[in-house]
Parts: C-alpha cells; sequence; structure tokens
C-alpha cells in the first residue's frame, strides 16, 4: 500500500514538474528573446545602426548562454526547484529596468542582465531529467522544450501593445506606455511565475548530483561526442534563436513589410520549431535520434540551400543534339513572400524535430549526468545563437545580398552532417564490416557500448 502511494506521489510530483517548468520556460524564452520584436522600434527612437541592433539582441542572448553548464550542475546538485525559482527572481528586477532604459549603453546593460533567463532551459531539462524514467525521457524532455514557443509571444502580443497604449503610459507614467510596456509586462509576469511555482511544485525533489564531486560531474565533458552533439545544437537551436531574432527585421528590410505582419509570418517558423519538440521526442525514442538527425539535416541542407539562392537572373547553357554549341537560356529567380515563409516553415519543423533529437542522445548516453552535459551542449548551441546575428549583419554589409543569412545556415549545417555521416559510418566499421552498408541502428545503452568507438 505505501508504495503504491509512493508511486501515486511520484507521478503526482513529475506532472507538475513538468507543467510549471514547461510554462515557466515558456515565459523565460519570451524575456530572453523579446529583443527580437521591439528591436524595430528601438531601433527607430534610438537611431540605431543594424549592426547595433543585432548586438542588443545577441548580449542578451550571450548571458543567456555562458551559465547553462552552471545552472545544469547545481540543479543536479541542489534541486531544480530551487534553482529555477532564483533564475526567475534574478529575473525580474533587468526586465523591469528594460522598460526604464534612456539609452543604447543602458539597454545594453539591462540586456545582458535579462538574458540570464535564457538558462532556464538547463534547469528544467536537468529537473525534468531526474523525475522521469529513461523510456520517457524523450517525451518529456520535448514537452519541456516545446517551451520555445515563448519565442513566438513577444510576435504576438508585442505589436498590438506596442500600437495600442500611448506612449507617455499609463497612471501618470508608473506603466511605460509604447515598447516598454513590453519588459515591464513580462516582471509582472514573471512574479506571478515564482509564486506558482512556489506552490505548486512538490517539496521534495530528485537531486541525481548532490553527493558526487565536482570532478565527476565534469568527466563526461571530456568525450568527444559531447562536443559533436554541441554542434547540432548550434544548428538545431543556436539557428532558431538566431532566426527568431532575425526574421522579423529580414521580412521588414527584403519585403517591405509593417512589423506586425512580419511578426506574425515569424510565429510560423516559430511554432513548428518550438510545438513540434514533443512530436520529436517521440520519433526517437521509436526510431532512434540518428534516424531522425540524418532526416532533419538531409532536409534542411536542401531547404537553406534554395534560400540562400539570391534574387536576380540565371543564365543556363543546354546542349542540344544537333547543336554542338547548344542553347543559353535565362531566367529570373525571385522568392516571394509566401515561398519564403513555406521554405522557413519546413526549417522550422526540421529544428523542431531535430531539438529533441540531440537531447535524446544525452541520456541514452549520459544517465547521470544530463545536466552537466545537457548544460554544455545548451550553453555552446546557444552561444550560436548569439554569434550568428552579428555574424548575419557582417557578412550582408560585406556582400549586400539579404540571402546570405541562409548560405551561413548551410555551411553550418552541412559540417553538422558531415561529421554525423562521417561518425556513423566510423561507428558501424568497427562494430563489424558486414554493417558497412547500414546507416542507422536503435539507440540503446548495451549497443553503444559494445559498438561505439571510445574517441567517437
Amino acid at each position: 500500500m505505501t508504495e503504491k502511494i509512493s508511486q501515486s506521489t511520484t507521478d503526482t510530483g513529475k506532472t507538475s514538474v513538468l507543467t510549471l517548468s514547461t510554462i515557466g520556460f515558456t515565459l523565460m524564452f519570451a524575456v530572453w528573446l523579446m529583443f527580437g520584436v521591439l528591436g524595430i522600434p528601438i531601433r527607430a527612437e534610438f537611431g540605431l545602426t543594424d549592426v547595433q541592433l543585432s548586438w542588443l539582441a545577441a548580449i542578451a542572448i550571450l548571458n543567456g548562454s555562458l551559465w547553462r553548464l552552471v545552472f545544469g550542475i547545481i540543479t543536479d546538485r541542489f534541486g531544480g526547484r530551487k534553482v529555477f525559482l532564483l533564475l526567475i527572481l534574478a529575473t525580474i528586477l533587468p526586465a523591469y529596468m528594460v522598460s526604464q532604459a534612456s539609452t543604447y549603453t543602458e539597454l545594453m546593460v539591462w540586456a545582458f542582465f535579462v538574458g540570464i533567463a535564457g538558462n532556464a532551459f538547463s534547469v528544467g531539462i536537468a529537473w525534468n531529467s531526474a523525475w522521469y524514467p529513461r523510456e520517457q525521457q524523450g517525451f518529456a524532455l520535448g514537452v519541456f522544450g516545446a517551451g520555445n514557443v515563448g519565442a513566438s509571444v513577444t510576435k504576438f502580443i508585442g505589436p498590438a501593445l506596442i500600437a495600442a497604449l500611448p506612449a507617455v503610459g499609463l497612471a501618470g507614467g508608473f506603466i511605460p506606455g509604447g515598447w516598454r510596456f513590453v519588459p515591464f509586462l513580462y516582471s509582472v509576469l514573471l512574479g506571478i511565475m515564482a509564486l506558482a511555482m512556489w506552490i505548486f511544485t512538490p517539496k521534495y525533489d530528485h537531486k541525481p548530483g548532490a553527493n558526487r564531486p565536482l570532478r565527476e560531474l565534469l568527466k563526461p565533458l571530456a568525450h568527444l561526442r559531447v562536443w559533436r552533439f554541441s554542434l547540432y545544437y548550434v544548428v538545431m537551436f543556436g539557428a532558431y534563436v538566431a532566426l527568431s531574432v532575425w526574421l522579423p527585421k529580414y521580412y521588414v528590410d527584403v519585403y517591405g513589410m509593417e512589423l506586425k505582419h512580419a511578426a506574425l509570418l515569424t510565429a510560423l517558423f516559430i511554432f513548428p520549431a518550438s510545438l513540434l519538440r514533443p512530436v520529436g521526442g517521440y520519433l526517437s525514442d521509436k526510431f532512434g535520434a540518428r534516424r531522425m538527425m540524418y532526416w532533419v539535416f538531409g532536409v534542411m541542407l536542401a531547404s537553406t540551400f534554395l534560400l540562400s539562392l539570391p534574387d536576380g537572373h540565371f543564365m543556363v547553357h543546354v546542349p542540344t543534339r544537333f547543336d554542338s554549341d547548344g542553347e543559353t537560356e535565362m531566367f529570373r529567380f525571385v522568392i516571394n513572400p509566401f515561398w519564403f515563409t513555406v521554405v522557413i516553415f519546413i526549417v522550422g519543423v526540421c529544428m523542431g524535430v531535430g531539438k529533441a533529437a540531440v537531447y535524446k542522445y544525452i541520456p541514452e548516453y549520459f544517465p547521470k549526468d544530463v545536466g552537466a552535459v545537457g548544460g554544455l551542449v545548451g550553453m555552446l548551441g546557444a552561444l550560436g545563437g548569439f554569434f550568428l546575428p552579428p555574424l548575419f549583419a557582417l557578412v550582408y554589409e560585406w556582400t549586400w545580398i539579404p540571402q546570405t543569412t541562409f548560405f551561413v545556415l548551410f555551411l553550418i549545417t552541412a559540417v553538422s552532417f558531415g561529421w554525423l555521416h562521417w561518425t556513423v559510418v566510423a561507428l558501424l566499421q568497427h562494430a563489424s564490416p558486414s554493417l558497412e552498408h547500414r546507416v542507422d541502428f536503435k539507440d540503446t545503452q548495451s549497443t553503444v557500448s559494445m559498438a561505439e568507438p571510445p574517441q567517437s
């Protein structure tokens, strides 16, 4: 009887942990990436260049990336409930101060501090991994990771609130107006979220790293495969973060759209890239992470190559049967907003599935070190989101071709896909020469331990 009660309590506890951590992560992610939409009116108010604007978004991404390894480790040590609560509380003041900034320097300072919200991902991954059994981790981590949809929250509410509230604000200016109302609102919601998490999550918490020395927790980071997973996550998450803040500007500058329309179309990329994480986790549980990554990388290569083609005229030389010189034909290539949105939606689908597949790898290979390994993978992946927007801006200034944004993503995807395939071929040849024509096998701990060479 006691065992049944204990199991029932555990089931209730893990459900509340998953629910509250997902809602909290959604809000924290919205705060972390709010400059993707707010950057447009901020650029107009402060007279910023594209490079200055890109650094404003990137500085928040940086602080939401640097500490993911640390937060993953301390979550394993002290429990996700305490760490998540402290992280939410630490974000409230910077979010409020963004709404009060009067210079570009002040914006940069408070954008950096508000960026700490991005570290909620490492906390939630380690917290949920500690509560869920291995056979459910892919799906559970996918559900939690769907909180990435928070990137679209500002896309939806931001333009409407900016337009609805007067610039002078409400209540005699106590409630700021215009774009400043959005970070003010987030500071209030963060306080409510902290209270809800304190009340409704179980007081008892799992702490898989509580009695382990730091050296032991960091030991798995010496494995090359951890760094390989990190590169995959740069493509699946870092590029997702970068595009979440870059696409509104791309739609405005390339297609001449209003901000509200650009934000809504960007949400069509964010939704599948976020909400399909549970689907990606389920598929990875069923078919294996490697097989899913092959499909994801293949489709992303084709999509980013198409998006990287500049608008213009192309000449095609076609030899004929009766004329050795052949014929030369010219055709115009232009991706209109509709087809651009369709292809970027496909990229979002790939990222949604791919993010879950990458994190399916981690508890498979490192079941006792999800905090450290997941933290490092999340940190390096998110750092990709920090470096890519400024890189997009610099490459554009060199070429004046806006499509170079997607050529950069094409190159990074190609390198990641090549490393994946090289590793799988080496793994199969190591397992048995008879397996050299296979491209996948089920990701189980026993198969890995017998077949995969230590250096992979």
